[in-house]
């Protein structure tokens, strides 16, 4: 069973694209997987709710709400959360994220969302 990680500015394209990123998830994954989110993207997801306003705010609450919804295992660590992203690319896992510097940095293959509204594995 592959690890699919979920970054923080994925989380955020829920409220910002209007997208329902785990049915596409179970729309284009054709293998058997599970999500994770680190610990430290709770944590950026809660300090853009406390420090932010506006469509910023409501999206990082949203994606706190989806992840206490789904019940998404947390994966706790040390060190930035692109780095830890980086890591656990490294290990096999599967990260989905939109930053643009984090995709240069990753070991293929990672998932991206496209064209705000599907979501493609990048080999």
């Amino acid at each position: 069973m592959k690890k699919i990680i979920i970054d923080t500015n994925a989380l955020m394209a829920i409220s910002e694209f209007k997208i329902d990123l785990f049915r596409l998830l179970e729309e284009y994954c054709d293998f058997l997987y599970q999500t994770y989110i680190l610990s430290g993207t709770i944590t950026e997801l809660q300090r853009i709710k406390e420090t932010q306003q506006g469509k910023f705010k409501r999206a990082a609450k949203l994606a706190l709400d989806i992840i206490l919804a789904k019940n998404i295992p947390v994966i706790s660590g040390e060190g930035t959360v692109d780095d830890l992203l980086v890591s656990y690319s490294k290990k096999g896992c599967i990260i989905l994220t939109m930053d643009a510097l984090l995709k240069k940095r990753l070991h293929k293959p990672y998932l991206a969302i496209r064209q705000k509204k599907q979501i493609i594995l990048v080999e």
